[in-house]
């Protein structure tokens, strides 16, 4: 992918996330709030946490998500670690996080747009977390030093990023030996290949904010994972979004397909759980 298309992706992400901010923050109107850019493309907060989970932040605060899964769940936190959330968004993950690493753990959240950073301080102001600190950055060249971090989170933003093996590697250089990456992230799976149209055809057609666009397949994902050096990788697919969840997705050139091949299109895509080791 060259440089070119590359800022135009990370420009695209930018506009499309940081009008949802505004509209938080109440700089301009309310837009919806599913991760993808509709609720039915994901999940709302309630299908994605336990309400043992969403007692801990302030009930505005727990209602917004743009995520595709439970990551705080999936990373087993300890009192005292030092945790990384992989664009942090609205603060969400970063708040729960928080509450389970105690007042000993500190969490980072890096982010790239302006007003998710402002709403995210907003919100961690509201709900008294203050062990928690936003910094501005790329997933792809993260303002942390090496070895800082016992684990990395993330909800349904690697797919997002132009050269997820930069995102991957950089994850890797920030952890401690032993630490280690639990993120949930929206997984083509097993590809998208054997359909009436072409791969090429399906991701040119979509919105690359929309999530669904830059989603890499299973196994570049393991690949990914395995060349920045992490080992017990662990890539599983949680749920499969059916047509109706991704119509607001779906390009006029899928839509004209017959429904059965539309749908075994839509199934592909996948809410996933990834997770992985760096040695110790």
């Amino acid at each position: 992918m060259n440089q070119t298309k590359d800022v135009q992706i990370k420009e695209a992400v930018k506009a499309h996330y940081g009008a949802f901010a505004d509209s938080q923050l109440g700089k301009t109107a309310q837009t919806s709030s599913g991760c993808c850019g509709g609720e039915s493309s994901c999940a709302c907060s309630e299908k994605l946490y336990s309400g043992d989970y969403l007692r801990l932040v302030p009930e505005e605060i727990a209602q917004v998500t743009r995520g595709c899964g439970n990551p705080i769940a999936l990373a087993s936190l300890k009192p005292g670690e030092v945790v990384l959330d992989l664009g942090s968004g609205g603060g969400l993950d970063v708040m729960l996080a928080a509450k389970r690493v105690g007042a000993e753990g500190y969490v980072y959240g890096v982010d790239m747009t302006d007003s998710m950073l402002e709403l995210a301080r907003q919100n961690a102001a509201k709900a008294g977390v203050e062990n928690v600190q936003f910094l501005k950055g790329d997933i792809e060249a993260l303002p942390l030093p090496d070895n800082s971090v016992d684990v990395i989170i993330s909800n349904c933003v690697i797919n997002l990023a132009p050269n997820k093996g930069d995102v991957l590697s950089e994850a890797y250089r920030v952890l401690k030996p032993g630490g280690r990456l639990a993120v949930s992230d929206i997984v083509v799976d097993p590809d998208l290949e054997g359909l009436p149209v072409s791969e090429a055809q399906v991701r040119d057609a979509l919105s690359w904010a929309g999530c669904i666009a830059g989603a890499p397949t299973k196994s570049e994902y393991e690949r990914h994972l395995t060349e920045a050096g992490f080992e017990a990788v662990e890539v599983q697919p949680v749920y499969r979004y059916t047509l109706e969840d991704a119509m607001v997705e779906i390009p006029e050139s899928v839509q004209s397909l017959p429904r059965e091949v539309a749908s075994e299109l839509a199934s592909r895509f996948t809410s996933s759980s990834i997770q992985a080791v760096k040695p110790a």
